[in-house]
């Protein structure tokens, strides 16, 4: 199976926010290629929010180019075979939690999709929430400029509404 049929197969299991889906899987059926970076129509990308249920809290990155606190999460590349590996890939690499993680069962916790510049236009973004190991240790990635575990209280005084509604999302998967 393809990245591009995992993507497919992922979004109609996903039953939250329909009228998103759809359009993820309208964009697809409409662009082979609308899981990698080059698709200018927009493109499909993964996150996660790496939680700590243990300690109350959430992993943010400073993203570099962005200077916002965000999840984890990037662009799908050639050797990635499924959306949860991108994330989890993705997850372990802006981290630094080498090993570990784990994706929250069920599959994505959201979707969100918010416009870049030109020539991408958007990201069709698939977010997961990754579980910390005990004792995991960050260690800030050459993409961020920072790396900060937050309380969940704190999350909305430093991070945007795509964050906090993830977190939401998150906890509420957690049965927290």
């Amino acid at each position: 199976m393809s990245l591009h049929e995992d993507a497919v197969l992922v979004l109609k299991r996903y039953e939250g926010q329909p009228e998103l889906r759809d359009l993820y899987l309208e964009h697809l059926a409409a662009h082979p290629d609308g899981v990698y970076k080059p698709c200018t129509a927009g493109h499909v990308t993964g996150s996660a929010l790496v939680v700590d249920p243990q300690g109350g809290r959430v992993l943010l990155t400073l993203h570099k180019k962005l200077g916002m606190w965000l999840q984890m999460g990037g662009h799908c590349e050639p050797g990635d075979a499924t959306l949860a590996e991108v994330a989890l890939r993705e997850a372990a690499e802006e981290s630094g939690i080498a090993s570990g993680l784990t994706l929250l069962p069920g599959g994505p916790v959201r979707l969100d999709r918010h416009p870049i510049p030109a020539p991408c236009n958007w990201h069709l973004d698939v977010q997961y929430a990754a579980l910390a190991p005990a004792g995991a240790v960050a260690e800030i990635s050459e993409e961020s400029l920072d790396l900060r575990w937050f309380p969940y209280e704190e999350v909305a005084a430093v991070a945007d509404t795509s964050v906090v509604l993830l977190l939401e999302a998150t906890r509420a998967g957690l049965g927290a």
